[in-house]
Protein backbone atom coordinates (compact mmCIF):
# COMPACT_ATOMS: atom_id res chain seq x y z
CA UNK A 1 0.00 0.00 0.00
CA UNK A 2 1.19 3.23 -0.81
CA UNK A 3 1.51 5.38 1.85
CA UNK A 4 2.25 8.89 -0.14
CA UNK A 5 -1.03 7.39 -2.11
CA UNK A 6 -4.01 10.84 -1.65
CA UNK A 7 -6.72 8.36 -0.81
CA UNK A 8 -5.34 6.42 1.62
CA UNK A 9 -3.23 9.58 3.34
CA UNK A 10 -7.02 10.96 4.07
CA UNK A 11 -8.79 7.33 4.85
CA UNK A 12 -6.35 7.49 7.67
CA UNK A 13 -6.69 10.96 8.50
CA UNK A 14 -10.30 10.05 8.57
CA UNK A 15 -10.05 7.89 11.22
CA UNK A 16 -9.20 9.38 13.79
CA UNK A 17 -13.33 10.78 13.45
CA UNK A 18 -14.17 7.27 13.61
CA UNK A 19 -15.42 5.12 16.21
CA UNK A 20 -13.22 2.12 17.85
CA UNK A 21 -13.90 -0.84 15.59
CA UNK A 22 -15.38 1.31 12.37
CA UNK A 23 -13.68 1.16 9.09
CA UNK A 24 -14.08 3.86 6.68
CA UNK A 25 -15.99 1.64 4.17
CA UNK A 26 -18.17 1.03 7.05
CA UNK A 27 -19.93 4.29 6.55
CA UNK A 28 -20.69 3.76 2.66
CA UNK A 29 -21.75 7.85 2.24
CA UNK A 30 -18.16 9.10 4.04
CA UNK A 31 -16.47 6.59 1.91
CA UNK A 32 -18.06 7.86 -1.55
CA UNK A 33 -16.82 11.35 -0.01
CA UNK A 34 -13.57 10.13 0.60
CA UNK A 35 -13.46 8.82 -3.39
CA UNK A 36 -14.20 11.83 -4.79
CA UNK A 37 -11.16 13.89 -3.16
CA UNK A 38 -9.81 15.55 -6.17
CA UNK A 39 -12.89 17.36 -6.64
CA UNK A 40 -13.63 18.38 -2.96
CA UNK A 41 -9.49 19.67 -2.66
CA UNK A 42 -10.09 22.01 -5.71
CA UNK A 43 -13.04 23.63 -3.52
CA UNK A 44 -10.93 23.71 -0.37
CA UNK A 45 -8.23 25.25 -2.18
CA UNK A 46 -10.78 28.05 -3.41
CA UNK A 47 -12.51 28.69 -0.06
CA UNK A 48 -9.51 27.89 2.77
CA UNK A 49 -7.73 31.07 4.22
CA UNK A 50 -8.43 34.90 4.66
CA UNK A 51 -11.45 36.49 2.89
CA UNK A 52 -9.52 38.37 1.01
CA UNK A 53 -7.68 35.57 0.05
CA UNK A 54 -10.92 33.44 -1.26
CA UNK A 55 -12.13 36.23 -3.24
CA UNK A 56 -8.97 36.95 -5.25
CA UNK A 57 -8.55 33.22 -6.04
CA UNK A 58 -12.32 32.92 -7.25
CA UNK A 59 -11.41 36.34 -9.28
CA UNK A 60 -8.75 35.01 -10.98
CA UNK A 61 -10.25 31.56 -11.04
CA UNK A 62 -13.65 33.08 -12.85
CA UNK A 63 -11.38 35.39 -15.17
CA UNK A 64 -9.39 32.74 -16.76
CA UNK A 65 -12.72 30.49 -17.25
CA UNK A 66 -14.95 33.29 -19.03
CA UNK A 67 -11.57 33.81 -21.95
CA UNK A 68 -13.49 30.58 -24.37
CA UNK A 69 -11.14 31.89 -27.09
CA UNK A 70 -7.98 31.17 -25.09
CA UNK A 71 -7.50 27.96 -23.26
CA UNK A 72 -3.59 28.40 -22.09
CA UNK A 73 -2.23 31.78 -21.12
CA UNK A 74 1.69 32.71 -20.76
CA UNK A 75 2.86 34.32 -17.76
CA UNK A 76 3.28 37.52 -18.94
CA UNK A 77 -0.24 37.92 -20.93
CA UNK A 78 -1.78 36.66 -16.89
CA UNK A 79 0.69 39.55 -15.79
CA UNK A 80 -0.96 42.32 -18.10
CA UNK A 81 -4.54 40.95 -17.88
CA UNK A 82 -4.17 40.90 -14.16
CA UNK A 83 -2.01 44.19 -14.39
CA UNK A 84 -4.71 45.77 -11.30
CA UNK A 85 -3.50 43.24 -9.09
CA UNK A 86 -0.19 43.31 -6.80
CA UNK A 87 2.31 41.09 -8.92
CA UNK A 88 3.54 39.27 -5.86
CA UNK A 89 -0.16 38.52 -4.72
CA UNK A 90 -0.77 37.34 -8.37
CA UNK A 91 2.10 34.91 -8.45
CA UNK A 92 0.78 33.86 -4.88
CA UNK A 93 -2.45 32.94 -6.18
CA UNK A 94 -1.23 31.41 -9.59
CA UNK A 95 1.02 29.28 -7.19
CA UNK A 96 -1.74 27.95 -4.97
CA UNK A 97 -4.20 27.17 -7.91
CA UNK A 98 -1.35 25.14 -9.66
CA UNK A 99 -0.23 23.24 -6.46
CA UNK A 100 -3.65 22.35 -5.68
CA UNK A 101 -4.87 20.98 -9.28
CA UNK A 102 -6.86 23.85 -10.09
CA UNK A 103 -4.65 24.90 -12.83
CA UNK A 104 -1.36 23.58 -14.71
CA UNK A 105 1.87 24.93 -15.48
CA UNK A 106 2.62 23.34 -18.74
CA UNK A 107 5.92 22.30 -20.57
CA UNK A 108 5.25 25.05 -23.01
CA UNK A 109 5.53 27.58 -20.28
CA UNK A 110 1.67 28.21 -20.49
CA UNK A 111 -0.89 28.24 -17.28
CA UNK A 112 -4.32 26.15 -18.27
CA UNK A 113 -7.57 25.42 -16.25
CA UNK A 114 -7.70 21.45 -15.27
CA UNK A 115 -10.89 19.76 -15.28
CA UNK A 116 -10.95 19.66 -11.84
CA UNK A 117 -10.86 23.79 -11.91
CA UNK A 118 -13.25 24.25 -14.54
CA UNK A 119 -16.10 21.58 -12.66
CA UNK A 120 -15.47 24.12 -9.42
CA UNK A 121 -15.89 26.84 -11.67
CA UNK A 122 -19.13 26.06 -13.30
CA UNK A 123 -20.81 25.11 -10.11
CA UNK A 124 -19.97 27.99 -8.29
CA UNK A 125 -20.90 30.26 -11.46
CA UNK A 126 -24.31 28.39 -11.90
CA UNK A 127 -24.83 29.16 -7.90
CA UNK A 128 -24.47 32.77 -8.21
CA UNK A 129 -26.45 33.44 -11.21
CA UNK A 130 -29.57 33.00 -9.35
CA UNK A 131 -31.00 36.59 -8.20
CA UNK A 132 -31.42 37.75 -4.45
CA UNK A 133 -34.74 38.00 -5.00
CA UNK A 134 -35.34 34.22 -5.55
CA UNK A 135 -34.38 31.36 -3.53
CA UNK A 136 -30.78 30.38 -4.60
CA UNK A 137 -30.99 27.12 -3.13
CA UNK A 138 -34.17 26.25 -4.81
CA UNK A 139 -33.45 27.54 -8.29
CA UNK A 140 -30.11 25.64 -8.02
CA UNK A 141 -31.47 22.21 -7.09
CA UNK A 142 -34.21 22.38 -9.43
CA UNK A 143 -31.53 23.48 -12.49
CA UNK A 144 -29.60 20.41 -11.44
CA UNK A 145 -32.29 18.01 -11.46
CA UNK A 146 -33.28 19.34 -14.31
CA UNK A 147 -29.89 18.26 -16.07
CA UNK A 148 -29.49 15.24 -14.65
CA UNK A 149 -33.31 14.30 -15.87
CA UNK A 150 -32.34 15.31 -19.10
CA UNK A 151 -28.91 13.06 -18.72
CA UNK A 152 -31.00 10.09 -17.31
CA UNK A 153 -29.05 10.15 -14.31
CA UNK A 154 -31.57 11.92 -11.24
CA UNK A 155 -30.20 10.24 -8.06
CA UNK A 156 -32.18 9.84 -4.87
CA UNK A 157 -29.58 11.69 -3.35
CA UNK A 158 -30.49 14.43 -5.25
CA UNK A 159 -33.82 14.93 -4.78
CA UNK A 160 -33.48 14.09 -1.18
CA UNK A 161 -32.15 17.84 -1.23
CA UNK A 162 -35.02 19.28 -3.02
CA UNK A 163 -37.50 17.41 -0.57
CA UNK A 164 -35.44 19.39 2.24
CA UNK A 165 -35.75 22.65 0.66
CA UNK A 166 -39.15 22.51 0.08
CA UNK A 167 -40.56 21.49 3.86
CA UNK A 168 -37.68 24.16 4.74
CA UNK A 169 -39.65 26.82 2.71
CA UNK A 170 -43.74 25.44 4.03
CA UNK A 171 -42.09 25.46 7.71
CA UNK A 172 -41.20 28.99 7.22
CA UNK A 173 -44.02 30.09 5.44
CA UNK A 174 -46.30 28.17 8.52
CA UNK A 175 -44.07 29.99 10.60
CA UNK A 176 -44.80 33.74 9.39
CA UNK A 177 -48.64 33.10 9.10
CA UNK A 178 -48.65 31.75 12.76
CA UNK A 179 -46.75 34.77 13.94
CA UNK A 180 -49.53 36.94 12.97
CA UNK A 181 -47.18 39.62 11.77
CA UNK A 182 -48.04 41.10 8.75
CA UNK A 183 -44.80 42.42 7.74
CA UNK A 184 -43.56 38.81 7.37
CA UNK A 185 -46.29 37.48 6.12
CA UNK A 186 -46.17 40.12 3.16
CA UNK A 187 -42.19 39.27 3.10
CA UNK A 188 -43.21 35.34 3.09
CA UNK A 189 -46.05 35.63 0.59
CA UNK A 190 -43.01 37.71 -1.65
CA UNK A 191 -40.58 34.82 -1.21
CA UNK A 192 -43.19 32.26 -2.45
CA UNK A 193 -44.02 34.45 -5.89
CA UNK A 194 -40.39 34.99 -6.40
CA UNK A 195 -40.03 31.18 -6.47
CA UNK A 196 -43.17 30.01 -8.78
CA UNK A 197 -41.45 29.49 -11.87
CA UNK A 198 -38.91 26.75 -10.00
CA UNK A 199 -41.49 24.83 -8.69
CA UNK A 200 -43.39 24.92 -12.07
CA UNK A 201 -40.37 24.09 -13.06
CA UNK A 202 -39.67 20.96 -10.88
CA UNK A 203 -43.35 20.09 -11.04
CA UNK A 204 -42.82 19.16 -14.99
CA UNK A 205 -39.70 17.55 -13.95
CA UNK A 206 -41.29 15.11 -11.56
CA UNK A 207 -44.02 14.46 -13.77
CA UNK A 208 -41.69 13.21 -16.70
CA UNK A 209 -39.73 11.46 -14.41
CA UNK A 210 -42.85 9.74 -12.58
CA UNK A 211 -43.46 8.48 -16.09
CA UNK A 212 -40.47 6.73 -17.18
CA UNK A 213 -41.65 2.79 -16.16
CA UNK A 214 -38.04 2.26 -15.47
CA UNK A 215 -37.41 4.48 -12.30
CA UNK A 216 -36.06 2.69 -9.27
CA UNK A 217 -38.25 2.56 -6.20
CA UNK A 218 -36.35 4.91 -3.99
CA UNK A 219 -36.19 7.08 -6.66
CA UNK A 220 -40.15 6.91 -7.03
CA UNK A 221 -41.17 7.27 -3.42
CA UNK A 222 -38.70 10.78 -2.90
CA UNK A 223 -40.38 11.71 -6.07
CA UNK A 224 -44.00 11.53 -4.73
CA UNK A 225 -43.00 12.61 -1.38
CA UNK A 226 -42.35 16.10 -3.60
CA UNK A 227 -45.14 16.32 -4.96
CA UNK A 228 -46.75 16.32 -1.83
CA UNK A 229 -44.45 18.84 -0.66
CA UNK A 230 -45.00 20.92 -3.78
CA UNK A 231 -48.42 20.53 -3.11
CA UNK A 232 -48.70 21.79 0.05
CA UNK A 233 -46.59 24.91 -0.94
CA UNK A 234 -49.80 25.59 -3.28
CA UNK A 235 -51.89 25.79 -0.62
CA UNK A 236 -49.89 28.42 1.29
CA UNK A 237 -50.76 30.96 -0.95
CA UNK A 238 -54.83 30.73 0.11
CA UNK A 239 -53.02 30.63 3.93
CA UNK A 240 -51.43 33.84 3.65
CA UNK A 241 -54.48 35.87 2.09
CA UNK A 242 -56.82 34.12 5.00
CA UNK A 243 -53.95 35.46 7.75
CA UNK A 244 -54.12 39.41 6.07
CA UNK A 245 -57.61 39.20 5.68
CA UNK A 246 -57.84 38.68 9.80
CA UNK A 247 -55.35 41.27 10.01
CA UNK A 248 -57.19 43.78 7.61
CA UNK A 249 -60.08 43.07 10.00
CA UNK A 250 -57.87 44.10 13.27
CA UNK A 251 -56.55 47.34 11.62
CA UNK A 252 -57.20 50.34 13.32
CA UNK A 253 -57.39 53.42 11.55
CA UNK A 254 -55.93 56.84 13.20
CA UNK A 255 -58.74 58.77 13.17
CA UNK A 256 -59.71 60.78 10.07
CA UNK A 257 -56.65 61.05 8.91
CA UNK A 258 -56.53 57.65 6.61
CA UNK A 259 -53.36 56.67 7.70
CA UNK A 260 -53.81 52.93 9.63
CA UNK A 261 -51.92 51.10 12.21
CA UNK A 262 -49.85 48.85 9.71
CA UNK A 263 -48.66 52.10 8.44
CA UNK A 264 -47.36 53.45 11.52
CA UNK A 265 -45.54 50.59 11.83
CA UNK A 266 -44.05 50.13 8.55
CA UNK A 267 -42.63 53.47 9.65
CA UNK A 268 -41.02 52.69 12.24
CA UNK A 269 -39.52 49.82 11.03
CA UNK A 270 -37.98 52.43 8.58
CA UNK A 271 -36.46 54.16 11.56
CA UNK A 272 -33.06 53.03 13.21
CA UNK A 273 -32.67 51.79 16.51
CA UNK A 274 -31.30 56.00 17.11
CA UNK A 275 -34.46 57.50 15.70
CA UNK A 276 -36.11 55.39 17.80
CA UNK A 277 -34.73 55.85 21.08
CA UNK A 278 -34.93 59.58 20.63
CA UNK A 279 -38.89 59.25 19.47
CA UNK A 280 -39.50 57.62 23.01
CA UNK A 281 -37.83 60.30 24.99
CA UNK A 282 -39.69 62.15 27.35
CA UNK A 283 -42.68 59.95 25.89
CA UNK A 284 -42.92 58.03 29.55
CA UNK A 285 -42.14 61.20 32.15
CA UNK A 286 -45.15 60.94 34.02
CA UNK A 287 -47.20 58.15 34.49
CA UNK A 288 -50.36 57.11 34.72
CA UNK A 289 -52.50 58.31 38.07
CA UNK A 290 -55.79 56.15 38.54
CA UNK A 291 -58.29 57.87 41.11
CA UNK A 292 -61.13 55.40 41.96
CA UNK A 293 -64.22 57.41 43.03
CA UNK A 294 -67.26 56.61 45.09
CA UNK A 295 -70.61 57.95 45.87
CA UNK A 296 -72.27 57.94 48.77
CA UNK A 297 -74.88 55.65 48.43
CA UNK A 298 -72.65 52.89 46.81
CA UNK A 299 -70.77 52.96 50.10
CA UNK A 300 -73.53 52.37 51.89
CA UNK A 301 -74.97 49.18 50.08
CA UNK A 302 -71.51 47.95 50.57
CA UNK A 303 -71.23 48.60 54.72
CA UNK A 304 -75.23 47.53 54.59
CA UNK A 305 -73.91 43.90 52.86
CA UNK A 306 -71.11 43.72 54.99
CA UNK A 307 -72.58 44.61 58.32
CA UNK A 308 -75.83 42.39 58.15
CA UNK A 309 -76.16 39.28 60.17
CA UNK A 310 -78.53 37.01 57.39
CA UNK A 311 -75.44 37.79 54.88
CA UNK A 312 -73.07 36.49 57.57
CA UNK A 313 -74.59 33.74 58.97
CA UNK A 314 -75.37 32.75 54.88
CA UNK A 315 -72.20 32.88 53.56
CA UNK A 316 -71.07 30.92 56.81
CA UNK A 317 -73.45 28.17 56.50
CA UNK A 318 -71.40 25.29 54.97
CA UNK A 319 -73.81 22.63 55.77
CA UNK A 320 -74.73 20.26 52.74
CA UNK A 321 -78.38 20.36 51.19
CA UNK A 322 -80.95 17.73 51.95
CA UNK A 323 -80.82 14.50 50.32
CA UNK A 324 -83.11 13.63 47.18
CA UNK A 325 -85.30 10.24 46.19
CA UNK A 326 -83.59 9.31 43.32
CA UNK A 327 -86.09 7.61 40.88
CA UNK A 328 -86.59 3.91 41.16
CA UNK A 329 -88.61 3.58 37.69
CA UNK A 330 -85.47 4.24 35.76
CA UNK A 331 -84.29 1.03 33.50
CA UNK A 332 -80.97 0.73 32.52
CA UNK A 333 -79.73 1.95 29.40
CA UNK A 334 -79.63 -0.83 26.52
CA UNK A 335 -78.04 -1.06 23.08
CA UNK A 336 -80.61 -0.90 20.17
CA UNK A 337 -80.17 -4.44 18.05
CA UNK A 338 -83.50 -4.15 16.23
CA UNK A 339 -80.69 -3.84 12.95
CA UNK A 340 -78.81 -6.83 14.65
CA UNK A 341 -82.24 -9.50 14.83
CA UNK A 342 -83.25 -7.98 11.39
CA UNK A 343 -80.20 -9.59 9.81
CA UNK A 344 -80.46 -12.17 11.71
CA UNK A 345 -84.37 -13.15 10.70
CA UNK A 346 -83.56 -12.32 6.92
CA UNK A 347 -80.08 -14.18 6.94
CA UNK A 348 -82.54 -17.13 7.85
CA UNK A 349 -84.24 -17.40 5.04
CA UNK A 350 -81.25 -17.41 2.70
CA UNK A 351 -81.69 -21.40 2.20
CA UNK A 352 -77.90 -21.01 -0.28
CA UNK A 353 -76.91 -17.94 -1.42
CA UNK A 354 -77.86 -14.26 -1.78
CA UNK A 355 -76.07 -11.25 -3.68
CA UNK A 356 -74.38 -9.50 -0.40
CA UNK A 357 -75.86 -5.92 -1.49
CA UNK A 358 -79.35 -7.05 -0.93
CA UNK A 359 -78.86 -8.07 2.02
CA UNK A 360 -76.51 -5.19 2.88
CA UNK A 361 -78.83 -2.43 1.42
CA UNK A 362 -81.60 -0.02 3.35
CA UNK A 363 -81.96 3.05 5.08
CA UNK A 364 -78.74 4.32 3.75
CA UNK A 365 -75.18 4.55 4.58
CA UNK A 366 -75.04 3.92 7.78
CA UNK A 367 -77.09 0.71 8.41
CA UNK A 368 -75.32 -0.45 5.69
CA UNK A 369 -71.89 -0.23 6.73
CA UNK A 370 -73.16 -1.80 10.03
CA UNK A 371 -74.87 -4.98 8.58
CA UNK A 372 -71.58 -5.24 6.53
CA UNK A 373 -69.91 -5.09 9.75
CA UNK A 374 -72.19 -8.03 10.77
CA UNK A 375 -71.64 -9.60 7.77
CA UNK A 376 -68.18 -10.37 8.06
CA UNK A 377 -68.11 -11.80 11.89
CA UNK A 378 -70.26 -14.99 10.63
CA UNK A 379 -67.38 -17.40 11.34
CA UNK A 380 -65.50 -15.10 13.65
CA UNK A 381 -63.89 -15.40 16.84
CA UNK A 382 -66.75 -14.12 18.52
CA UNK A 383 -68.19 -17.57 17.69
CA UNK A 384 -67.55 -19.10 21.27
CA UNK A 385 -69.35 -16.27 22.89
CA UNK A 386 -72.96 -15.79 24.22
CA UNK A 387 -75.63 -13.38 23.29
CA UNK A 388 -77.51 -11.58 20.13
CA UNK A 389 -73.92 -10.83 18.03
CA UNK A 390 -72.92 -14.67 19.03
CA UNK A 391 -75.98 -16.00 18.25
CA UNK A 392 -75.55 -14.24 14.76
CA UNK A 393 -71.81 -15.47 14.29
CA UNK A 394 -72.70 -19.12 14.94
CA UNK A 395 -74.94 -19.14 11.79
CA UNK A 396 -73.94 -21.47 9.05
CA UNK A 397 -73.48 -18.91 6.75
CA UNK A 398 -70.05 -17.56 5.18
CA UNK A 399 -69.42 -14.10 3.23
CA UNK A 400 -67.10 -14.29 0.29
CA UNK A 401 -66.26 -11.24 -1.36
CA UNK A 402 -64.79 -10.47 -4.97
CA UNK A 403 -62.32 -8.00 -6.45
CA UNK A 404 -64.42 -6.10 -8.85
CA UNK A 405 -66.95 -3.56 -7.52
CA UNK A 406 -70.80 -3.38 -7.74
CA UNK A 407 -72.37 -0.03 -9.22
CA UNK A 408 -75.55 0.68 -6.82
CA UNK A 409 -76.21 4.11 -6.85
CA UNK A 410 -78.80 3.80 -3.97
CA UNK A 411 -78.81 4.32 -0.62
CA UNK A 412 -76.29 7.27 -0.30
CA UNK A 413 -73.84 4.03 -1.97
CA UNK A 414 -72.37 4.74 -5.06
CA UNK A 415 -70.38 1.21 -5.36
CA UNK A 416 -69.89 -1.78 -3.20
CA UNK A 417 -67.33 -4.92 -3.48
CA UNK A 418 -69.68 -7.54 -5.32
CA UNK A 419 -69.75 -10.92 -3.35
CA UNK A 420 -72.45 -13.38 -1.95
CA UNK A 421 -73.65 -14.97 1.56
CA UNK A 422 -73.17 -18.72 1.42
CA UNK A 423 -74.54 -21.34 3.22
CA UNK A 424 -72.23 -23.48 4.61
CA UNK A 425 -72.73 -27.76 5.82
CA UNK A 426 -72.60 -27.80 9.64
CA UNK A 427 -72.32 -31.51 11.23
CA UNK A 428 -75.78 -33.81 10.35
CA UNK A 429 -76.09 -32.05 6.59
CA UNK A 430 -75.22 -33.42 3.75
Amino acid sequence: MNPTNPATTLAANLSVFLAPGVQLDDVPALWSLARSHALIDAFITLFRGGDEEVYARLHVLRELGIQAEATRWEPDALRRHFSYLDTVKLETVLKRLRENGLMVFGEDGTYSLTDAGRNALAAISALLRFGESEDAELGFLTTQLAGMQATGSVSPEMLQHLLAKLNALTESFEDAIASGSEFRILEARSRLSANVRWLDKGTAILRELLSDDEISAETGRVAHAIGLAQSRLARVDAAFQRALNKIESQRVTLGASGVSSSDAAAWLRRLSITQIVALGQGAMRGGVRTQYLAGGHELLDRAESALSEEVQRIEADTALPPPGSADMNISPETDDLSLLIRLTDKLAAVEQDAPAHKLVLGGGFGPASYRLSLLSLLGGVEAQAEGPVASFTQMPYDLMLEATLLTLREDEIEQMSAGVVARTLVKGET
